[in-house]
């Protein structure tokens, strides 16, 4: 049924039906009996699915990544569908338009999307308005509330060497309405982001936020983002310095700027796209390969969110397989619609 559904939509520019289907299930939610109806469709509760990670019960290991629900504004829907956890952002200190448009392509040949979104939210003092209206309504007050988790970035205009004025803005906004923190310095999209994924100016940043953090009654999990196109090297400075400042865990991967695994999109529907990161069934493997690194190097304590390719249980199993306590899916959701979250949850349930 979703398979027709989706080439209606993919008819629609990316963006626009984005928006076009959130809001729909969004109102459908509004309305008791559709709301009902939908959790019993798409949602899934098993204690074996349960789990604790980073000081956190999730009432399932599949969440949702940064970038599908920037401005949490689709957390009703979302729980409705079943995830586990959602990560909103990724949210600068001012709100910002982001990248021209077109800034959103898929590849529907290869199963994967293209984005250079460039961080369009809408400032950290509007989501951390509707975060705490959410932790206050009765949607999120059961037994196994939806879990959220802050992606927090810079604005494009904020200089490196500033970098961490944003990201503690950010922090210390948040807090109390978010239940994890993800530093991302990954995306390719933000001119300069990922120069903080070097040493030094990482440090300074996850020094800064758990002093913060530390300050705090109850310091919250903070974990960081890792992009899947770091070479080794590169990944042991990471570990190293995970390890010094107490992260709580990491999430690999964000997208990739590699087009190395396109094998079915012709060469010129590719260049004329252009930049953007890479997203979707081709970054599976690789997103993988980064994944069992960081978890054997770290002899499997540091916890970590696996993304990156996610379509099935299989591919979950996967991810799991590989070092990750933790999943989420982004693309796959775009490609095998509501039902994706339901359906990885049943694979993973006990025979």
């Amino acid at each position: 049924m979703y398979s027709l559904i989706r080439k209606l939509l993919f008819q629609i520019n990316p963006e626009r039906v984005h928006y076009l289907a959130m809001n729909s299930l969004q109102k459908a939610c509004n309305i008791p009996a559709l709301k009902y109806f939908i959790q019993q469709q798409f949602s899934i509760q098993h204690a074996s699915l349960e789990k604790e990670v980073f000081g956190l019960h999730f009432k399932n290991s599949v969440g949702l990544g940064a970038g599908f629900d920037k401005n949490a504004t689709y957390l009703q829907p979302l729980s409705c569908l079943g995830f586990g956890f959602v990560e909103i952002g990724t949210v600068t200190p001012k709100a910002q338009p982001g990248n021209e448009p077109p800034r959103l392509f898929r590849l529907p040949a290869d199963k994967a999307l293209i984005n250079r979104m460039g961080f369009n939210n809408d400032g950290v003092v509007a989501i951390q308005k509707r975060l705490a209206d959410w932790k206050n309504s009765a949607d999120n007050t059961g037994t196994a509330p939806l879990i959220i988790g802050g992606n927090i970035g810079k604005n494009k205009h904020t200089e490196n060497e500033d970098a961490w004025k944003d990201y503690t803005i950010c922090f210390d906004t948040l807090f109390d309405v978010a239940d994890y923190f993800v530093v991302n310095v990954s995306s390719p999209n933000t001119p300069g982001l990922r120069a903080l994924q070097e040493k030094d100016a990482l440090k300074k940043i996850l020094n800064t936020l758990q002093d913060i953090n530390y300050g705090k009654p109850k310091p919250k999990p903070l974990l960081l983002k890792i992009a899947p196109d770091l070479i080794t090297e590169q990944l042991d400075d990471i570990i190293t310095l995970a390890e010094e400042v107490k992260l709580s865990g990491m999430v690999i991967s964000n997208t990739t700027i590699g087009r190395y695994e396109l094998e079915n999109t012709p060469t010129a529907v590719i260049e004329k796209i252009g930049a953007g990161g890479l997203s979707g069934a081709p970054l599976l493997k690789k997103s993988n390969e980064v994944l069992s690194y960081v978890a054997t190097q770290t002899q499997y304590r540091l916890p970590i969110i696996g993304s990156g390719g996610i379509f099935t249980g299989n591919d979950a199993k996967e991810k799991l397989y590989a070092g990750a306590a933790l999943i989420q899916v982004w693309s796959g959701f775009v490609y095998e619609g509501p039902r994706i979250a339901r359906n990885i949850c049943e694979a993973l349930l006990p025979n």
